[in-house]
């Protein structure tokens, strides 16, 4: 199952190795009844117990750390000014 998930992320163009398993749910199927054919002519019933595999795969985050540059300082400006630049701004 992992081996067919790998091959889907090199179909996609996705780095298999950043992949990390996000959500696995195995779910019961309906079963299969089928016979088996035993010795002295008789018959025996052969159950199989199928299941629905749900596995959805996603690239793990690279964390980029912000450049101190872009990290601007925010200027305090008093009351008197802020009323004073709206007052400005309507003119």
């Amino acid at each position: 199952m992992l081996k067919n998930a790998e091959g889907n992320a090199e179909l996609k163009g996705l780095d298999v190795d950043s992949l990390v398993i996000e959500h696995i749910q195995v779910n019961k199927a309906p079963k299969m009844q089928r016979r088996t054919y035993r010795a002295h002519g008789r018959i025996n019933p052969y159950m199989s117990s199928p299941c629905h595999i749900e596995m959805i795969l996603t690239e793990k985050e690279q964390i980029v750390p912000k450049p101190e540059e872009e990290v601007a300082q925010k200027k305090k400006i008093s009351q008197k000014k802020l009323k004073k630049q709206k007052l400005m701004a309507r003119e």
